[in-house]
């Protein structure tokens, strides 16, 4: 199968042509179809399977034929950087069909406010939102939602998990009933089949490979002390082949350390956190993109907030708290069919979560064993309880102390 069995306007089949995109993934090929005919939606897709142009080509086909423009579908993400990087896959997608979009979001000032009402007000194509400034231009009385066609929800799961049920809520209640939505999850807990029934009108349900990594992923752990991590991460950077990585950590406080420890070891990353200001959270990204940096150091927002192609490593320096944060962080990498390699250090007390993660994903990771520069790690036993002060250690010290043995 291939794009031009959707029927799809020449000029965009020309556009994706000249991308290199001839054919669909799985869930393209699944709820493309079911978009085109205007039914309601709810799809669970893992990250990296190409879910944004799943739902952005039917409807950008479909605006290309209205005949009278006006502000035609409202798509809701989690973060600014998921909401950025949809505006641009739009301005990639329909750079021959004259489609206006805007992405809308916090921060920024006062010119940056006034654009983004103007835009709400008159009416561009698309709106790609966050949930917290959509709530608060739509309060000033002045944005008019009655001609939106279309609802996109994107990453589902993580804005519930940020709190934003309320918000999602009172958006809802500013759009016309007769509309067309489309919410797109990586995962399918309780709370979203809620929402689903809130606010979806019979959807079609389309699940692809439910929280499994992608198959082009390279999937691998080291069973380490806290202490051992740094030797560690060093070692892999250096015998590793890789082009851009991306280093997961479980805190904001664990990635100002480990930003710190490599600059005190002269390794060019960069740290991306909620401290940074938006201008700041931009350049990094956009540098990371032009290659201009090759090391990002960030928390799970970073996981789901990022969609950077030639992403060759993924290191996982403290498990992740939530076994699904797993799949959003190694998801990273191998995407649009491309390969990648995704390391995860387990300490101790983290072993029987990754147990979780390797229950969830329905597979078992190969445990590599430490380098002999790094020394003997324990043994991996997570079916034990352990007690929360077993082996008594002080990350945070232990850390510090070691990284001062540059090397």
């Amino acid at each position: 199968m291939t794009f031009h069995d959707f029927n799809f306007d020449s000029r965009l089949v020309d556009g994706l042509d000249s991308m290199g995109i001839r054919t669909p993934t799985p869930i393209q090929e699944k709820a493309i179809p079911v978009i085109m005919q205007q039914k309601d939606l709810i799809a669970c897709a893992q990250t990296g399977t190409g879910k944004t142009a799943t739902y952005l080509l039917p409807i950008l086909n479909k605006i290309i034929h209205t005949e009278k423009r006006h502000l035609n579908t409202l798509i809701i993400a989690p973060t600014r950087e998921l909401a950025q990087q949809i505006d641009q896959q739009i301005e990639g997608f329909g750079y021959f069909l004259g489609v206006s979009s805007i992405s809308i979001y916090g921060g920024g000032d006062g010119a940056t406010w006034d654009q983004q009402r103007k835009a709400l007000e008159e009416g561009a194509d698309i709106i790609i939102a966050t949930p917290g400034r959509l709530i608060a231009l739509l309060a000033t009385g002045k944005i008019i939602l009655d001609h939106l066609e279309h609802l996109v929800l994107d990453e589902a799961d993580r804005m519930l998990d940020m709190g934003f049920y309320d918000d999602i809520v009172k958006i809802i209640n500013y759009l016309p009933k007769q509309r067309q939505t489309v919410l797109f999850s990586a995962t399918m807990p309780p709370k979203i089949r809620t929402l689903a029934n809130k606010i979806l009108n019979q959807p079609v349900e389309i699940n692809i490979a439910i929280a499994k990594p992608a198959a082009g992923i390279l999937q691998q752990a080291y069973v380490v002390y806290d202490e051992q991590k740094w030797a560690l991460i060093k070692h892999v950077l250096k015998t590793y082949t890789w082009n851009s990585v991306l280093i997961f950590a479980s805190t904001k406080e664990n990635v100002k350390k480990l930003d710190a420890a490599f600059e005190r070891a002269g390794l060019a990353a960069k740290a991306f956190h909620s401290d940074l200001d938006q201008q700041e959270r931009e350049q990094i990204l956009r540098a990371f993109k032009n290659k201009q940096i090759n090391m990002i150091i960030g928390t799970d927002v970073l996981s789901r907030g990022i969609d950077v192609e030639g992403i060759s490593l993924v290191i996982n320096f403290d498990v992740p708290p939530d076994p699904e944060d797993y799949v959003h962080r190694v998801g990273r990498t191998a995407r649009a069919e491309t390969t990648g390699t995704a390391i995860t250090f387990i300490n101790e007390k983290d072993q029987r979560k990754f147990l979780s993660i390797e229950n969830l994903i329905g597979e078992t990771i190969e445990k590599l064993p430490l380098p002999a520069s790094v020394g003997e790690g324990p043994v991996y036993q997570p079916q034990l309880k352990r007690k929360t002060n077993f082996r008594k250690r002080n990350s945070g010290k232990t850390f510090k102390k070691n990284n001062s043995r540059k090397s």
